[in-house]
């Protein structure tokens, strides 16, 4: 007998695809916070990013993550339209497929831009934005190409672009976290989700 329960009805399923070169759990076998967390982001979403069944390999790494990315979007001095330019620059720079297609429909609704992520990915330099925005991917990409090369100099073309102390920190971390996530979701091959290619448009 089928069970008609809420709970089973709404219950997510984690796309065995969403990474290939690392299982992909059931979504039942996983901790009780982590099934709480996708389940969350399933019905506001109305599917499941595969960045969470991908994630959900190491349930102590799916929390860090997922935290530390929460934080990034919810407490920053930044618009959310800049955060996600600064991730599909950042990951058009990296060739990180996953990125390049979840974040590029997260910045075609955040930025009410249908080209925006497009001309990111292929060359930020040929975007269309403000001096100040261009100044901020040039440092972002200056720190995902050769971090070491960063100086006080970048910093002070932040603030002489406008941007405050707390936006250029900002930044930095957004830049910074989304070049581990470029490289994780690389290395373990994670594979976006259909729907993300299509929002947006």
């Amino acid at each position: 007998m089928a069970d008609d329960s809420p709970d089973a009805a709404t219950e997510p399923e984690l796309d065995d695809d969403a990474q290939r070169r690392f299982p992909v759990p059931d979504f039942e076998a996983l901790p009780e916070d982590l099934r709480e967390r996708i389940a969350e982001e399933a019905e506001r979403a109305g599917f499941t990013p595969n960045v969470f069944a991908a994630l959900a390999y190491k349930p102590s790494h799916f929390r860090a993550f997922v935290d530390y990315h929460d934080a990034l979007v919810d407490d920053t001095a930044l618009d959310r339209a800049e955060v996600e330019m600064l991730v599909v620059a950042v990951s058009g720079r990296n060739h990180c497929y996953y990125c390049n297609v979840a974040h590029g429909a997260l910045l075609r609704i955040y930025g009410k831009d249908p080209h925006l992520a497009d001309q990111l990915v292929a060359n930020y330099r040929q975007a269309d934005v403000s001096e100040k925005r261009m100044a901020m991917l040039d440092v972002a990409v200056k720190l995902t190409e050769a971090p070491d090369t960063v100086t006080g100099a970048d910093l002070d073309r932040l603030y002489d672009a406008g941007y405050t102390e707390e936006q250029v920190w900002d930044i930095g971390s957004v830049v910074a976290f989304f070049n581990l996530s470029n490289r994780m979701a690389t290395f373990a091959d994670w594979r976006p989700n259909d729907e993300f290619h299509t929002m947006g448009r």
